[in-house]
């Protein structure tokens, strides 16, 4: 059962580390050290809920189902185009990259982009429902909740330390021209997200 645990930590791990725009998001509530621990927990929550469902079967179902796919495909796009062009806007503008002062967004903003991160992201239903339900459906059936608690921990354990360990790069994060790359990049990727989802329409 160790093997277990450890082959779904090790998978998901694999797929959650990739940078997205929930990735996104978390490292820069990280670096404004805004909300944290509320953002963290409810993306590692998500997840768990997403990781549970998945190995439950319902991954097996959403794939029978292209209708729904494609729902969640254009709702994510039309969101994550209209986050890009938020962070494009703030890296055009200086007042708003400053690291002190008040937070971009308060404690119900912030989790509700979170919470939209989450489930308006096709990636993120994909990776967690349908990719690793796929997998852990391989699993003998006593070993498939022992897959999918090894791949909630791997989620937990990241949004931590990624949440946590953005107050490292803090110091860098003083000068508006980090935040301005930082902000460049979130768009860029937001954008790509949107148009590689739009492409596969």
């Amino acid at each position: 059962m160790e093997t277990v645990f450890l082959r779904g930590f090790a998978t998901s791990a694999a797929l959650i580390v990739a940078i997205g725009a929930q990735n996104a998001f978390v490292l820069r509530q990280g670096l404004q050290r805004a909300h944290v621990l509320p953002v963290v927990l409810v993306c590692a929550l998500s997840d768990m809920l997403l990781i549970t469902l998945g190995v439950a079967g319902l991954g097996r179902w959403v794939q029978e189902h292209p209708a729904l796919l494609a729902l969640t495909r254009w709702g994510g796009a039309a969101f994550l185009i209209v986050y890009g062009w938020l962070a494009a806007r703030r890296a055009l503008a200086p007042h708003a990259l400053a690291i002190k002062g008040p937070a971009v967004a308060d404690l119900r903003s912030a989790l509700a982009a979170c919470l939209a991160f989450t489930y308006l992201n096709p990636h993120c239903w994909l990776d967690t429902v349908v990719l690793l339900g796929s997998i852990a459906s391989q699993e003998p059936e006593g070993a498939r909740a022992v897959f999918g608690a090894g791949a909630a921990s791997a989620s937990a354990v990241w949004f931590f330390a990624l949440g946590y360990g953005a107050r490292v790069l803090a110091p860098l994060f003083e000068r508006p021209a980090a935040w301005r790359v930082l902000d460049g990049a979130i768009a860029l990727v937001m954008w790509a997200i949107a148009a590689a989802l739009l492409h596969g329409a």
